[in-house]
Formats: C-alpha cells, sequence, structure tokens
C-alpha cells in the first residue's frame, strides 16, 4: 500500500491508490473512476498544507504533471497556467513572457492549485491573496467532464471554487490576472517590538509589504519592508534582507525546519491588541516555545471562503517544531483568535467545527450549495470536508 505525507511529516495516510496525472483527460477519467466506485479522491501538489485536506483511504492524485505555463495575454496581463505547477516554477516562466504574480506568499513551494485551494497570501495592506487572481478555471469533476468557469461562464461555480478546499474536483489549469514584470527592492532591521507596535501602522501604509517576526521573551523583531523600484535587478542576489532583483527572486525565502504552523487572519484595527496578547501568554504560559511569531497584512477582497473576505486584515501565525508539543499553545492562542473575530488560514492547524466555520464565513451556505451541486455523491470529499460541513 501506498503512503503520503505532508511536508511536514506530521500528516500522513496509507491510501489503496496514490497516482499521478498528466493529461486533463486523464484526471477526468480518474475522477469518473473514483465517483463510481464510491471512493473519495483528493488531488495534492505540493503538500505543504498543516491542515488535513488531502488525507484519506482512497485515492489520492498527485498533480504535479500539469505544470507550466500555457498561454498567457500579456496586454490583457493573464495566463492559463497549469494546476499543479509549483509557484518557484512559475516566477521564471512567467517572467520570459513580461508577467508577474501581484505577489506570493514567504514558500514559494506549493502547487498554484493548492496555494489557490486555501487562500494562501502574501503581506501588503494593499495585496490580496492568491485565490482573488483566479479569474478563470478547469475542472475536472466527479462524472468524468472537463468545465471551464469564469466571472461569465458558470459564474457561481468559480466564484465558489476560486478557494475550492479541493473539494469541487481537480483544478486541472487557472486563468490568473497578473502583473507585468517587476523589480523588488528589500529592506530588514531589528528593533524593539514596543517601538515597532507604535511605528507600525506608519511602516504598513509606507510600504507595499510589511512585516515582522517576534521571538518568544525578547522585545527584539525582525522588520523586513519590499518596496517596487525602477532601478535593474542587481547580481548576484545576496542573502535576505538586503536582495534587489525581480519579484519573484525576492518575495521568497527558503524555509528548510520542519514544522507546524496555525494562522488567524484578524480584523486589521485588531491587529496589534491581538499581537500584544500572543505575546503575553508565550511570556506567562507557554514559556519552552522558541518559534517566533509572524504578522503580516492581507487586502480585502470578495472570495467567498477567504480570511480577507470584506474586510482589511492582519494576519498572525504561530510555529512549533514537528518534534514538539503543541496543541495546548495553539488551542490557547485560538481562543485570543477567536475573541479578536479571527478566520483560521484553510491550510493551517485549526480546531474548529463546521458551526463554528458558517459563523465565520457569510457565504458558507452558498459554498457548500454550488460545491454539492456538482458533486452529490462526495467523491471529493474526505474525513475533514465531511467534519466540517453543514
Amino acid at each position: 500500500m501506498a503512503q503520503w505525507h505532508n511536508w511536514s511529516g506530521r500528516l500522513q495516510h496509507k491510501p489503496q491508490q496514490l497516482t499521478h496525472v498528466y493529461s486533463e483527460n486523464q484526471a477526468a477519467a480518474l475522477a469518473l473512476a473514483s465517483s463510481k466506485a464510491g471512493q473519495s479522491l483528493r488531488a495534492v501538489g505540493g503538500g505543504h498544507s498543516h491542515q488535513d485536506l488531502v488525507g484519506n483511504n482512497d485515492v489520492i492524485v498527485d498533480t504535479l504533471g500539469l505544470s507550466g505555463v500555457i498561454s498567457h495575454d500579456q496586454a490583457a496581463n493573464t495566463a492559463w497556467v497549469w494546476g499543479g505547477s509549483r509557484i518557484f516554477s512559475l516566477g521564471n516562466a512567467l517572467h520570459q513572457v513580461g508577467l508577474a504574480l501581484p505577489n506570493q506568499g514567504d514558500i514559494d513551494q506549493q502547487s498554484i492549485s493548492g496555494a489557490t485551494a486555501t487562500g494562501t497570501h502574501g503581506t501588503g495592506a494593499k495585496l490580496q491573496n492568491l485565490s482573488s487572481r483566479v479569474v478563470g478555471a478547469r475542472l475536472a469533476l466527479a462524472d468524468g467532464s472537463l468545465i471551464d468557469c469564469s466571472a461569465v461562464e458558470n459564474s457561481e461555480l468559480w466564484q465558489a471554487s476560486r478557494l475550492h478546499l479541493g473539494a469541487f474536483g481537480i483544478i486541472t489549469r487557472l486563468q490568473l490576472a497578473l502583473n507585468p514584470s517587476f523589480c523588488l527592492v528589500e529592506k530588514t532591521w531589528q528593533t524593539p517590538l514596543s517601538t515597532l507596535l507604535q511605528e507600525l501602522d506608519s511602516y504598513i501604509a509606507d510600504n507595499r509589504h510589511c512585516e515582522f517576526f517576534w521571538y518568544p521573551r525578547t522585545d527584539t523583531a525582525q522588520v523586513k519592508v519590499i518596496n517596487a523600484t525602477t532601478e535593474p535587478a542587481q547580481y548576484p542576489l545576496k542573502g535576505e534582507g538586503q536582495r534587489h532583483g525581480w519579484s519573484y527572486e525576492v518575495l521568497p525565502n527558503h524555509r528548510p525546519h520542519k514544522h507546524t504552523e496555525m494562522e488567524y487572519s484578524v480584523p486589521a484595527e485588531s491587529g496589534i491588541s491581538c499581537m500584544t496578547e500572543i505575546q503575553k501568554l508565550l511570556a506567562d504560559k507557554f514559556t519552552d516555545v522558541k518559534w517566533p511569531v509572524e504578522y503580516r497584512t492581507l487586502a480585502q477582497d470578495d472570495v467567498w471562503l477567504s480570511t480577507a473576505y470584506q474586510r482589511p486584515t492582519v494576519t498572525i501565525s504561530v510555529h512549533q517544531g514537528i518534534d514538539e508539543p503543541d496543541e495546548a499553545y495553539y488551542r490557547a492562542c485560538e481562543e485570543i483568535f477567536l475573541a479578536h473575530g479571527g478566520k483560521p488560514h484553510w491550510g493551517k492547524v485549526n480546531y474548529l467545527n463546521g458551526q463554528q466555520m458558517a459563523d465565520l464565513h457569510p457565504r458558507w451556505s452558498d459554498w457548500w450549495r454550488v460545491r454539492d451541486s456538482i458533486d452529490p455523491t462526495g467523491t471529493f470529499l474526505n474525513p475533514y470536508m465531511h467534519s466540517i460541513r453543514p
């Protein structure tokens, strides 16, 4: 029996079938066969989710064989890309045709369909998550068909599946709204956290990207700002904090240390107070935690299950090593996040049930209605998705 595990190794499963797809027809045939057999089918890209979105006992399909840029429209700043494309592989490929993702996360190892499945994002008060960049998609459905959707074709399916949680079908290709290629220059420094929190609003307002890491039981924050520049890229690129290059060269960082992670999005106006409570929690109760807390910003959007749906957002992430206990710490953080109106990142640890999710997401029932209309037998659900369905 095949064995699958996620990036951290914390999540492990032995499905009856672990397979790969290399074409849309193959994806559609696999979806139909799984449906006829009454099997659960979940797609996986880079395996970077800390939530058990992939795991099931039936079929797991690796989509990384569907990779690369299919076509582009430079005048419209859009491109069709294969759903299994790793984000790191899209940077230079899009750049060769003069295009770039408007923003991306600190880690670029995810597949683009996996990143949009969970609302993955970078930082920037005026920059939205990756799901908001999806302007078209093609899905292989449980009935063996391939269906296209956009704002003008199957529009409800497009709206719901921009952040899809792997629950609609196999996402074979995506059309993305992009920017012309652009360069960025990065700057980092250390400053006392107490000082930073007093000045943070101005840093966020004055920079395209702004984030910081704070290490528990210190008063030191590692601040990073990144801004667009018309100056050409400078090579060789230096280490993090000194880079001046194309966007896809500057935004990601190498993160080899295996960990688990919880992230919540809170209303922007609650960011500093929420961060202060997390700081106190670590100082008073979880004095053995060494991993940093990360603070980023995210623009509001209209994606139904986005954590930034209709509200400017601050995201706060807490981490723990994979060999260290995390549940008590994460549950205590989750209480603070929820008290501030937080919504959990879909690809990271949370302990919420379906009713709690419904209370947080105004379009929850609409999302499930559209999902169930194209997969009424639940082929694309797994135990986790069943645990939160209405």
